[in-house]
């Protein structure tokens, strides 16, 4: 599962906001939960759309990223 497979931005859901694929739950949900100390167990409660897959790979994938991202 790649970056086109988890999130979708398109103009006709939430605006063009990014959103898990397949759903109108905003990726910056996930993080805000988690940011206010809910557990992925209590996020994946409330979103029953996003699929804990999902919500793994993209945190996987937001890990790698954040140390390429601060090298420079």
């Amino acid at each position: 599962m790649n970056a086109p497979d988890l999130i979708i931005v398109d103009p006709d859901i939430l605006g063009g906001t990014p959103v898990f694929k397949g759903t109108r739950v905003p990726v910056n949900t996930l993080f805000e939960y988690l940011e206010n100390n809910y557990t992925l167990d209590e996020f994946l409660e409330c979103f029953p759309s996003v699929t804990r897959e999902m919500a793994c790979r993209l945190l996987a994938r937001s890990e790698s990223a954040v140390p390429a991202a601060c090298e420079s």
